[in-house]
């Protein structure tokens, strides 16, 4: 049988690819540490654990949910985006529950994106937004992210008639893979250029809450007639450690709330209920227990950025998210580094050209292993020759 065209222009998903490459290592006996993947290795945290085991015992929550989630979850969920970012939502209109953010954010683009509609998305990124372009019938148009902008996009540098003709800008602050942060002037620009062009501005926020060195992560609803072009997504798994759990939220713009409610209504029933009652018991856990998990990410990051830096690499210290990104050797690509990094040090990183062509020459460093480990893997790469200034 023949697949649909959609499908054959999808490239391989980059972290299924990764788990292959693991399972073949491990196949061969090899003892593999992974810095490949996003996936807190610590425990979800223990309130919502305690009340997701009321909730399941709650015959209650045994049916279908809300389509557009209970409204205990919904409102909690405004409660805390009044909290945390002083911006206010209609629980029943700007405020929609979701899957977690991933089958929310592919599901926007077929809520807004026809056929011969370009997609502002950047590169590198989160592989979804180009793929589920692609998906609607769309054409993604990259925008760069590079080093000397500090990661953030030039509006400037859109042209005017791919403008014209996009439907969909998405941001994500702080940065998948670049780890880069962004501050509330440059969302007022974004909205800006997306209420000149009638675009929908998309904010990716799954790592908000994951910052350090009193970095604290601003929201694009915060700008004033944000809700007017915006719309944010939350995401349940990296704040909280519940990656498995599959829950989030999307607010903002009552319009486009609406519309993505209508593709999940004719797509998916929802997230357990008694999921719901668990991660909005989240939404009140103790700032400083968020406090206490991010210092430990931050001794994870101390620790691999001294480790690369005694290797030859120039570290500024990441604000926020759990990533390295660092430059490649001179000399080698993103594949032929990480392909030496698996063969010689045993260490998983995923390579840069996996989010993008302006990730070439890159490769991230996921903060999900404990402090010995990461000192492990610098190890390992020092008796395996790994420097920064290898010669190739």
């Amino acid at each position: 049988m023949k697949v649909s065209e959609r499908l054959e222009k999808i490239p391989p998903y980059l972290f299924a690819e990764i788990d292959r490459k693991i399972a073949e290592a491990k196949a061969k006996g090899i003892d593999i540490i992974s810095l490949g993947i996003g996936d807190p290795d610590q425990p979800t945290l223990a309130p919502v654990v305690e009340e997701m085991h009321r909730a399941i015992d709650n015959p209650k929550n045994h049916d279908y949910p809300p389509y557009n989630g209970t409204e205990k979850f919904r409102k909690a969920a405004c409660e805390w985006m009044k909290k945390r970012f002083g911006v206010d939502l209609n629980p029943d209109t700007e405020m929609l529950a979701n899957i977690g953010s991933k089958e929310a954010i592919a599901h926007i683009f077929f809520a807004f994106v026809d056929k011969g509609d370009y997609t502002l998305v950047p590169d590198p990124g989160y592989p979804v937004y180009h793929n589920a372009t692609i998906f609607a019938g769309g054409t993604p148009y990259a925008m760069p992210l590079l080093e000397e902008n500090g990661y953030l996009p030039d509006f400037d540098k859109i042209p005017e008639d791919v403008a014209k003709k996009s439907k969909l800008m998405f941001l994500n602050y702080p940065n998948n893979p670049t780890g880069a942060v962004a501050d509330l002037d440059f969302f007022k620009k974004a909205v800006d250029f997306c209420k000149k062009y009638d675009i929908l501005l998309c904010s990716d926020m799954a790592y908000s809450e994951m910052t350090y060195d009193g970095y604290v992560a601003p929201s694009v609803l915060q700008v004033e007639g944000a809700k007017d072009v915006a719309i944010e997504f939350y995401s349940h798994s990296k704040s909280y450690n519940m990656t498995g759990w599959r829950v989030g939220f999307v607010c903002g713009n009552a319009d486009a709330v609406k519309a993505l409610g209508t593709i999940k209504n004719n797509i998916d029933s929802g997230t357990f209920k008694a999921i719901q009652d668990a991660a909005a018991a989240a939404f009140y856990i103790d700032k400083s227990t968020i406090e206490s998990l991010n210092k430990m990410y931050q001794e994870r990051r101390d620790a691999a950025e001294e480790g690369f830096r005694e290797l030859g690499w120039n570290i500024k210290p990441s604000k926020a998210t759990f990533y390295l990104w660092l430059p490649v050797p001179k000399g080698m690509t993103s594949e032929e580094f990480v392909t030496l990094m698996l063969e010689k040090a045993h260490v998983v990183v995923p390579a840069g050209n996996g989010y993008g062509k302006c990730g070439e020459g890159y490769f991230r460093v996921a903060l999900t292993k404990d402090v010995p480990t990461i000192k492990e893997c610098i190890r390992r790469m020092k008796e395996a020759g790994i420097r920064y200034d290898l010669s190739v």
